[in-house]
């Protein structure tokens, strides 16, 4: 049986961060995972191939906007195989970098499933049908989540898609129901409506992107309302039929009256969920939650001393850049030092048009947990830089202690909203205050001052907006 100090199943952004970061701390390290380089969902099938269609996505969007400015292109051509091999290349040279950072780092990486057998021990069934026993030390467990599916959808058809199936770009169908208003949806939707779809979505809940702040939430949605064939809240698919030239489905809208659509095409897209099915947990001490994530503790650790769990497996957020911080976290407990994860605010992105991010609390969460907050806003149309970009659909709004002034949470939406978070984030993470983002002198003229002016709101003294100061 050949032995290892540390194994790491899953090579997503968790898995493979993990195993970079322990290998540079001098210890043994075999890599688990079935692609043949680390990457993960995320770089093979999710954020990244979703991104690099999205970048396509702005382009089309941006030379229709130009004839509000007096310059007019003639109809894409898009050809499809061409955009296909595009997206491939950029999933395989950083997957591939990837591979040969762990070569690099003497990482013994295997193509393969792992199994425990104990707390100790693990089989690997290898993708070229061998079969090898491993004995570790430590793991980490980063296998990531998989597709939510619902039994009533599980039709036979091709023109059923699903979040992975989608980015393969099989056609370009003049009519795509989404189902689903979360983020992926969303913004699979997004790329379809700028390649020439017609995209309609249904949500069960009464809005887009559920658990988001409703005031971002509000400007996507007079957006996407703009620009998709139809917007369904607070209604449901009931069922799918494959037909020879489309998907029938029937729905049942928010009074409950039910009616049927025929699509070229159907996106099933109703979130990721946990699934430790066939890892032999029953072999260890390791425990699961009743939403079926693996129970740890903030260090990143099971019930199990030897195991421990990072990533969508081991509870929400599901974000690969949440999957990253914990792995240095695991590791380093793994290595004897002193650490705990613990940030005190996690961004997230929805790389629709326009772009919605937070951090932090949301007013929603500070009204329902009784936070004692103020909300200052600052509006993308007071903006310079976002009106010479035609792009005043926009807010930048601050969740404020009003006794202290400090940040408790921050949220934007606009046009390249994911790249302003940081700011925000680190605000919270330091304790920062209105005051010292009001302080803080930001490059004009450029978006990231609607941070600043913002928290130049909350005291009175925004030069853009008049809004009386505070007593």
């Amino acid at each position: 049986m050949n032995k290892t100090q540390l194994v790491v199943i899953g090579a997503g952004p968790g898995g493979y961060a993990a195993a970079f970061a322990a290998a540079d701390l001098g210890m043994n390290v075999t890599a688990i995972d079935l692609d043949k380089n680390p990457g993960g969902v995320c770089l093979y099938r999710g954020c990244i191939p979703s991104k690099a269609l999205l970048h396509v996505a702005k382009l089309l969007n941006e030379t229709k906007e130009a004839a509000h400015w007096g310059i007019e292109f003639d109809a894409p051509k898009i050809n499809l195989d061409k955009l296909r091999e595009w997206k491939s290349s950029v999933v395989g040279k950083m997957t591939g970098g990837l591979g040969v950072l762990a070569k690099q780092r003497k990482i013994n990486y295997i193509q393969g499933r792992a199994t425990f057998t104990s707390s100790k021990t693990l089989k690997i069934d290898k993708v070229d049908g061998t079969t090898e026993e491993l004995e570790f030390e430590k793991a980490i467990i980063a296998i990531g989540s998989e597709i939510t599916t619902i039994p009533a959808f599980n039709i036979e058809s091709k023109r059923l898609l699903n979040s992975t199936s989608a980015l393969d770009l099989p056609a370009i169908p003049q009519r795509l129901l989404v189902i689903g208003g979360g983020y992926i949806g969303l913004e699979l939707g997004s790329v379809y409506n700028a390649l020439g779809s017609k995209v309609s979505v249904i949500e069960m809940t009464p809005g887009l992107l559920p658990g988001a702040d409703r005031d971002l939430v509000q400007h996507l949605s007079k957006m996407i309302t703009a620009k998709f064939e139809k917007i369904m809240l607070e209604s449901k698919v009931i069922s799918l039929e494959d037909k020879e030239d489309g998907i029938l489905v029937k729905m049942q809208d928010k009074n409950g009256n039910p009616f049927e659509e025929k699509y070229d095409y159907v996106l099933a897209s109703i979130g990721r969920r946990p699934n430790t099915k066939g890892l032999g947990l029953e072999n260890t001490k390791v425990k699961t939650t009743q939403r079926g994530f693996i129970a740890v503790n903030k260090q990143l650790q099971t019930d199990d001393p030897n195991i421990f769990a990072i990533g969508d497996i081991a509870g929400d957020p599901m974000l690969a850049h949440k999957a990253s911080h914990e792995a240095r976290v695991a590791v380093e407990t793994i290595a004897g030092h002193r650490t705990a994860f613990e940030p005190l605010a996690i961004p997230a992105v929805v790389f629709t048009d326009p772009e919605l991010c937070w951090a932090g609390i949301t007013e929603t969460e500070a009204r329902e947990k009784g936070i004692k907050h103020e909300v200052a806003k600052f509006p993308w149309a007071a903006s310079g830089r976002a009106t010479t970009l035609d792009r005043t659909d926009g807010l930048t709004k601050l969740i404020i202690d009003p006794d202290n002034g400090r940040i408790l949470g921050v949220g934007i939406c606009g046009p390249g909203a994911g790249e302003l978070i940081a700011e925000g984030t680190l605000a919270i993470e330091m304790g920062a205050t209105a005051e010292d983002l009001k302080l803080t002198i930001h490059p004009h003229p450029t978006l990231s001052e609607t941070v600043m002016e913002a928290a130049e709101v909350f005291y009175g003294q925004s030069v853009h907006i008049y809004r009386p100061k505070r007593k």
